[in-house]
């Protein structure tokens, strides 16, 4: 759009056609969703007459015809004004069973889908189908297809880890109660799919969904004060017990067995290949939160998760293994384990007497961590004075010699059941269940080291210093054991915060064992310097040790390059500090290996869509290169958010997506928000989204995926020049156009984010208004709340018009590239499904907002035109006129349930116009904030 034309920002403004008319259902995709969408309509119909016996016929009559006008807005049969006219000045009365309405259809939603899945899974595998593309099985085929040696397969897996880490979220708050009823909703269902009920067992079906769809409606969704840090600690501990326990042991097993049978000279090694890690108490960069004893917290509730479990299940073996040694064969290893001996009459039940006795020995563990008041009683009584156990490993070694007594006694199908899966569990969890990140930007630890060094009297400004004499300086300090300052120092608020939270990781180190704090990880990394000011306070905490030109440190520093140009420059930073001779050594003391993370959010911010994604691949491809001159292993930790604008999407797609070398065997991935709870609430979801990730690790590190051969320097090229592009138009409207800002803060809820007490944490990293300080997940929620999606497209139409420029031979490139290179055909795919997830009619709404009509304007054509370019090459790209046509299962939920969010987005601008003019309530807040966390529920990955 031209300046000329602000008539697309006006008020009466229509899209001249609908994102949905891009979104085409045939006969058969409605034949297949009919289970679904019969799901959908008996829970919603439950939902419905719940609202009316308890709210009453004239809600449940609001309720029930803005869902029959939302459906009749699609099809194009009412005008969106209609049901807006509705909700203007609506009371909050009314307003927020109508919210809550919609939002438990979202969550029940969900749910349907879900297990709308599992049935087409079933389906498939009844009919002998191809094992499903993604899952571990096919990954298996195509391993075997490859032909590939042991020693290969064993090079490439040496070391393997998968890492799903678990961050906070500002829209993952439900509590405990909507979770656990969620489950049983889900389980109902489940019934109700695999069973053959009779009409008696269907109508007690039914009436278990009617008794939990009841709680959830007179259950607050959300809590009513701003969640701390220790409640976001417990959100993430609850998918352990709800997943992670049961499904994490079962894979780790299961890859190791698949693997070691097909490749038995690979040298597969027990240690598992999935592990957990968590960032929830441990990640401090722009949270004032964070302190050390939060850190503390966090660490030690993760160690009473992961112990209080092992016990658990340790009481319901001994209940189980009844073995006689009657009818059994003596294994000696088992008597020496218990202090017994066959001849002995009580000792009849060899395998209870050991688990009893492993039990006392674990309980004494616990007490001497935890204390005697969270202590079972259960557990306590059998604390007799047998030692702790002092490590993980040592009660590991314990339940070994249970497993090998039944194998001994061909007792196989005992040994693989409960007891495999707590031998698994013990080796995977340990006893720190998780390991906790620290994280710190830059610039604090400049500050603090600086305020260290000049009050050990070292150098009186340490800012003042180049990076050359930094390095220098810092080197000199990190190769001797002299500390920097004693217990009688005087320091800053900030220096002696940030000390104490080093120091409580420390300790969480020495209860827990090495793995309960594994990585220290610098944001905003930008210089070597910025690498070793970090580990100035790993040594003033004890976690790094000169060691005599030896350095020790079981603490990763892992820099982070986040902005577009520090992943231009992070190999070079890493080929710099690997130059400095004592950081050298600490990696090779590390097995060699190197890790660094990659920020999809902020380069996002930084550059827009396609450049940040393209800087990505192309600071990938350097590293790797980097790593093979430096005689390096490298691991990749990937910061990912929910939405595609923070490096979201289909997980699979995007590991596959991954340059020639950058996997290697070894994927670390940050899991957030409402993204958590739609992967790994229930263990069904949680064994395919790990295998997901676990597949795709397997198949990057052994195959060649990539796809370009003799091309790829060209098509590096032609990438080049295309993010380029895609980087001015998005520069030209975010960082360029006068008033964007004040644009972006009116049209959207991000002010309401930080007022409405939405997550522990500030929605800037500093007091400014500057997009640069913008946290990332209020930067995306926001957008995806007015329901733009900006972060996930814009400025690419633009470049792909430019580049193309009426050449068809460019054209039929881009063609190729989708065809053929896995990162081309990703990113066109997952900036689709975002595309269809927004709605202008609704961003005109969201736009209206904006009180300078001239600023409203011109942003909102530009943002118009730019969505309606990007929709047009997307289309003359990929040939189909379909935005989610390899999207089968998104494309049904974006048709069948997206109507339903018509009414949430229309109650949120008005709760809004009435928040922004004065009706500061407490109940327009809780409105706003229910509307926001419902948007997040459908929209399923929102920031």
């Amino acid at each position: 759009m031209s300046d000329s034309s602000p008539s697309r920002g006006a008020a009466s403004w229509r899209p001249s056609i609908s994102i949905v008319d891009h979104i085409h259902i045939d006969d058969e995709g409605r034949s297949l969703t009919e289970p679904l969408r019969n799901d959908i309509r008996l829970l919603g119909t439950i939902l419905g007459d719940t609202v009316r016996t308890h709210s009453g016929d004239d809600i449940f009559d609001l309720v029930e015809g803005s869902r029959r006008d939302a459906f009749r807005i699609r099809r194009g049969e009412l005008d969106r004004d209609n049901l807006a006219d509705r909700y203007a000045d609506i009371d909050i009365a009314v307003a927020l069973p109508i919210i809550r309405a919609f939002s438990h259809f979202a969550l029940l939603s969900n749910l349907a889908e879900d297990i709308h899945r599992e049935r087409r899974r079933r389906i498939h595998v009844r009919a002998g189908d191809p094992p499903q593309t993604s899952s571990l099985a096919a990954t298996y085929s195509r391993l075997a297809a490859a032909d590939l040696s042991d020693a290969a397969v064993g090079a490439a897996l040496a070391d393997a880890t998968v890492v799903p880490v678990i961050t906070a979220h500002p829209t993952e708050t439900r509590r405990r109660s909507v979770f656990e009823a969620q489950h049983r909703i889900t389980d109902l269902l489940r019934a109700h799919l695999r069973q053959d009920p009779t009409p008696e067992e269907d109508e007690e079906i039914i009436e278990g969904i009617r008794r939990q769809i009841l709680t959830l409606w007179q259950t607050a969704l959300i809590r009513l004060e701003r969640p701390r840090i220790e409640d976001e600690i417990r959100t993430g501990l609850r998918y352990y017990d709800a997943a992670f326990f049961e499904v994490v042991p079962k894979i780790n097993t299961q890859v190791r067995q698949a693997l070691r049978g097909a490749y038995p000279d690979a040298g597969i090694e027990d240690q598992p290949m999935i592990r957990m890690g968590s960032w929830i108490g441990g990640d401090r960069d722009g949270n004032p939160y964070v302190t050390e004893e939060v850190v503390g917290f966090s660490t030690t509730m993760a160690a009473r998760t992961a112990i209080g479990h092992y016990l658990e299940q340790l009481e319901v073996l001994g209940m189980e293994m009844s073995l006689s040694t009657r009818l059994t064969v003596p294994f000696d290893a088992l008597y020496a384990l218990t202090g017994t001996s066959p001849e002995d009459p009580s000792a009849d039940e060899p395998c209870r007497i050991a688990l009893r006795h492993i039990r006392s020995r674990l309980a004494a563990k616990a007490t001497a961590m935890f204390g005697e008041d969270v202590m079972r009683t259960s557990d306590l009584y059998l604390v007799d004075g047998s030692a702790p156990y002092e490590t993980a490993g040592e009660l590991l070694a314990d339940l070994d010699v249970i497993d090998a007594a039944l194998r001994a006694n061909s007792d196989e199908i005992i040994a693989d059941d409960r007891l495999r899966t707590l031998r698994e569990g013990v080796r995977t969890f340990g006893f720190n269940l998780y390991g906790l990140d620290m994280r710190q930007n830059s610039d604090m630890h400049e500050e603090v080291v600086a305020e260290l060094i000049a009050w050990a009297g070292v150098h009186p400004d340490y800012t003042s210093l180049d990076e050359d004499e930094r390095v220098a300086l810092l080197s000199t300090e990190l190769t001797s054991r002299r500390p920097l300052i004693g217990p009688d120092a005087e320091l800053s608020e900030l220096a002696t915060k940030e000390l104490g939270i080093v120091r409580a990781a420390a300790k969480a180190v020495a209860l827990y064992g090495p793995e309960a704090v594994p990585n220290y990880i610098i944001s905003m990394c930008q210089s070597v310097s910025d690498m070793l000011e970090a580990m100035i306070l790993l040594k003033e905490a004890g976690l790094f040790d000169p060691n005599d030109g030896s350095p020790r440190s079981t603490v990763r520093v892992v820099p982070l390059f986040e902005t577009i140009e520090d992943l231009q420059q992070g190999a070079a930073t890493i080929l710099a500090a690997l130059d400095v001779p004592f950081y050298r050594k600490l990696v090779e003391s590390q097995r060699g290996i190197q890790e660094i993370m990659l920020g999809y959010s902020d380069s996002n911010k930084d550059g827009g869509y396609m450049a940040a994604n393209w800087a990505l691949y192309r600071g990938e491809l350097d590293l790797v290169e980097a790593a093979k001159k430096a005689g390096i292993r490298l691991r990749l930790f990937h910061g990912r958010g929910g939405t595609v604008g923070r490096g979201g999407g289909p997980s699979y797609d995007a590991i596959l997506a991954q340059p020639p070398g950058a996997v290697q065997g070894s994927l670390r991935i940050t899991e957030q928000g409402e993204v958590i709870a739609a992967k790994y609430s229930e263990p069904v979801k949680a064994a395919r989204n790990l295998e997901t990730l676990l597949a795709a690790t397997i198949e990057s590190s052994l195959l060649d995926v990539e796809g370009l051969g003799d091309d790829s320097e060209s098509a590096y090229r032609d990438m080049d020049e295309i993010a380029a592009l895609a980087r001015a138009a998005y520069s030209k409207l975010v960082h360029e156009t006068p008033g964007f800002v004040e644009y972006f803060t009116s049209s959207t809820p991000l002010s309401e984010i930080g007022a409405l007490n939405i997550g522990s944490r500030p929605a800037s990293r500093k007091q400014t208004k500057a997009i640069s300080d913008l946290r990332a997940i209020p930067w995306v929620l926001s957008w995806s709340q007015s329901r733009v999606m900006l972060p996930g497209w814009y400025g690419t139409g633009s470049a792909f018009e430019q580049w193309i420029d009426g050449d068809e031979s460019k054209l039929a490139t881009l063609r190729r590239y989708y065809e053929e290179w896995p990162f081309f055909t990703s990113v066109m795919s997952n900036m689709a499904q975002v595309m269809a997830k927004s709605d202008m009619g609704l961003a005109n709404r969201y736009a209206q907002l904006v009180p300078d009509e001239e600023l409203r304007d011109k942003v909102f054509g530009m943002i118009v035109d730019e969505h309606e370019r990007t929709i047009k090459m997307y289309f003359t790209i990929t040939g189909t006129n379909d935005l989610l046509a390899d999207n089968p299962a998104l494309k049904r939920s974006v048709y069948n349930r997206f109507p339903y969010l018509e009414p949430l987005n229309l109650l949120q601008i008005e709760l809004l116009r009435q928040f922004r003019a004065g009706e500061d309530s407490p109940r327009i807040r809780r409105g706003i904030q229910l509307t926001m966390n419902g948007l997040a529920t459908a929209l399923r990955n929102s920031g």
